[in-house]
């Protein structure tokens, strides 16, 4: 029997362990979310989004418990309180533009004819999760596919392996049908197998460009619906004009927070020269002061990265930089806790150039390149020279301007004095290598469902 382990960045040790499913009794719960998607689909949906909406406020109930879960699982302060905070907010904003996204669109209701356009849910909605942000990441997509009438079942990353098992128990206990939202724990091939034969209506993923390519060559020929929300070397840009300590305490926090493990974490910043200098100082000043430590332990601000082999992959990078050029200017002094392993310092790099992995790969961890650059034009082609296109955070005082260089990026969201941040009032999208479709505001609810016209004559 294959077993699936979460390994603790706190202490190394195994701290949650389930067995993977067969295949055949995998395709036993796909096929209970299919027999009972037609049923509650046809509930109202009020009653639906009443349901989902119980089972966001039970897993409210377990704060106490899902807080020192996530710092076992995947390093993060327990000081910060987990993930409720945008959790709720995603939850009761699809909750509140479900009825406006999911209405009809009446074309003619006249004598001779109605024609109108309804939204159908696609039917069984599996939904991979990743670990970084593991509950909000999720209901991105659980909430409006289960208010849209899917049938949802989850598999979580197994570093958050407690994730899907504790939000399905919240909403069953909430009142949600035990066949309509399922967690299966389920290991890569047994995943790809149920893909190619077929089994889902829609597939969202979160996780590496490498996971969405399997889950696409998974997925061939099946013509199934998905959303891919993959690689990200989310840029800033300081102009100026600047307000120059509120771009250091915001880039710096988008570059940092949660160890770096951030989707649309800010991973390089290009300075105008007129800044630069007091830029680098102060921001080098404010990483330094992060308390690197045990994540149970209330004083900690900066835990460890989730896994070893992720603190790594940043170490790695960083390296390869500094032997090509780059200058690391955080004192490793000042963070005794560097282990090695999974407890990593954060980092600022300057005389970095996009020769370096450091500024074109992503890095996913505590540490930030710094370029100076002179015009809007030096800065948007190297914004724009990435493989990667999810997030874009600009600091001016000039919203035209901003509009104006946000025309030219090729990016998802375009960020105006703020980063780091998933308004659920716009669509969650990105481009070239980061994905394809989107998630929450209206939109989201659109790619969860599919349209269907009727031309009725009436005489």
């Amino acid at each position: 029997m294959t077993m699936i382990q979460c390994i603790s960045p706190v202490d190394g040790s195994v701290y949650a362990e389930r067995p993977a499913m067969a295949l055949e009794a995998a395709a036993d719960a796909v096929a209970r979310a299919r027999l009972a998607q037609k049923s509650w689909a046809k509930r109202p949906l009020e009653e639906r989004v009443q349901l989902v909406m119980k089972g966001v406020a039970r897993l409210n109930e377990m704060v106490d418990d899902v807080v020192p879960e996530l710092a076992w699982m995947m390093g993060r302060p327990v000081r910060y309180g987990g993930e409720f905070k945008g959790f709720n907010e995603r939850s009761n904003y699809v909750a509140n533009v479900a009825a406006e996204a999911l209405a009809p669109i009446l074309i003619e209701d006249s004598a001779a004819f109605t024609r109108r356009i309804e939204r159908e849910p696609h039917g069984v909605v599996f939904v991979i999760a990743p670990w970084n942000y593991p509950y909000m990441t999720a209901i991105n997509t659980v909430a409006p596919a289960l208010m849209a009438g899917n049938t949802v079942i989850i598999k979580h990353a197994a570093q958050t392996l407690l994730v899907g098992e504790r939000m399905v128990r919240a909403f069953v206990e909430a009142g949600v049908p035990e066949d309509v939202f399922q967690n299966l724990f389920l290991d890569h091939a047994t995943s790809e197998k149920l893909i190619a034969a077929g089994s889902f209506n829609f597939i969202n993923f979160t996780g590496s460009v490498a996971g969405g390519r399997a889950v696409e060559r998974a997925a061939a020929g099946t013509f199934t619906g998905m959303g891919l929300e993959l690689g990200g070397k989310d840029p800033g840009y300081v102009m100026e004009d600047a307000d120059l300590d509120a771009a250091v305490d915001t880039l710096m926090d988008g570059a940092t927070f949660n160890s770096g493990q951030c989707c649309c974490g800010i991973e390089r910043i290009y300075v105008h020269e007129s800044l630069y200098d007091a830029f680098v100082e102060k921001s080098v000043a404010w990483v330094s002061n992060y308390k690197l430590g045990n994540p149970l332990d209330k004083e900690t601000t900066l835990g460890p990265m989730a896994h070893a082999r992720f603190a790594k992959t940043v170490r790695e990078q960083v390296a390869d930089a500094v032997a090509k050029g780059a200058k690391a200017l955080v004192d490793p002094k000042l963070f005794p806790q560097d282990d090695g392993g999974a407890y990593l310092m954060p980092q600022v790099l300057v005389d970095v150039d996009h020769a370096m992995d450091f500024m074109r790969e992503e890095t996913f961890g505590p540490a930030v390149g710094i370029m100076k650059v002179k015009s809007d034009a030096e800065a948007l082609a190297l914004m724009n020279d990435c493989k990667y296109g999810l997030t874009v955070s600009l600091w001016t005082k000039d919203e035209d301007r901003a509009s104006r260089l946000g025309a030219e990026l090729e990016t998802g969201t375009v960020f105006m004095n703020r980063c780091d941040y998933l308004d659920p009032a716009l669509v969650w999208t990105g481009v070239k290598e980061t994905g394809r479709g989107g998630s929450l505001s209206t939109l989201g609810f659109h790619n969860l469902t599919r349209p269907k016209s009727y031309h009725l004559k009436k005489a």
